[in-house]
C-alpha cells in the first residue's frame, strides 16, 4: 500500500481511498440541494467531521441543526427532506473552505490554518466562477485571518461580516452570532 497520497482537491490533505469515497459521499449530498441561484453562500471553515453535523447528509444535528436555526428554519414536524428543500429554495448554499473534515493526524490549530490559507484561492475561484451568489456569509470564527482577504476579494457580490469578522456560529456565543446575523 502506498503511504504517500495526493492531496485532495476538496481540502489539500492527503487523500487516502476512504478519504476520497467520503468526498464523492458528500458531494452528491450537497449537490442534491444545490439552488439554482444561490442567494446566500453560507461560507463555513472546516466540514464538521460528524456525518450528522454535515447539513446536507440530512440528520440535521449539530452544526446542521444550529445553522438551520440561523436562517431561521425549524425541523418541527418536517422531515430532513422538506427541511432541505425549505434551506434550498430559500437561497441558502452551504460550503466549507475545506469541504472534508480535518484528518485526526492534521488536526492540529497551525494546521488547520495552514490548510486555510493554502485553500483561499481555489475557494474565491469557485465563487465567481461557479457558485455566484448573491452575497457571502463568512459563519465561522476559523475565517477570521481571512475576513480581510475574502472581503477585499472580486467576487461580483458583497461578502457580509460582523464588524469586519465571520458571524461566529460555530463559536461559543451562538445565540449572540445569530441575533448579530439576523440583524445584517
Amino acid at each position: 500500500m502506498p503511504t504517500d497520497f495526493l492531496p485532495c482537491d476538496g481540502c489539500g490533505q492527503s487523500a487516502s481511498p476512504e478519504h476520497i469515497a467520503r468526498r464523492l459521499q458528500r458531494l452528491e449530498w450537497t449537490t442534491r440541494y444545490r439552488p439554482v441561484h444561490i442567494g446566500a453562500l453560507l461560507l463555513g471553515g472546516v466540514s464538521p467531521l460528524a456525518e450528522e453535523d454535515f447539513l446536507y447528509a440530512g440528520k440535521l444535528k449539530g452544526e446542521a441543526r444550529r445553522l438551520l436555526e440561523a436562517v431561521g428554519i425549524s425541523q418541527a414536524g418536517k422531515s430532513p427532506e422538506t427541511v432541505l428543500s425549505e434551506f434550498q429554495r430559500g437561497g441558502f448554499f452551504l460550503t466549507h473552505v475545506l469541504e472534508c473534515p480535518l484528518e485526526t493526524s492534521e488536526a492540529g490549530k497551525s494546521s488547520c490554518e495552514s490548510l486555510l490559507a493554502q485553500r483561499v484561492s481555489q475557494v474565491l475561484t469557485r465563487i465567481r466562477r461557479s457558485l455566484k451568489p448573491k452575497r457571502v456569509v463568512l459563519i465561522s470564527d476559523l475565517l477570521t485571518p481571512l475576513a480581510a482577504r475574502l472581503s477585499s476579494a472580486e467576487l461580483g457580490c458583497p461578502v457580509i461580516l460582523d464588524n469586519g469578522k465571520p458571524f461566529g456560529l460555530d463559536s461559543a456565543d451562538f445565540s449572540g452570532a445569530v441575533e448579530h446575523l439576523r440583524q445584517a
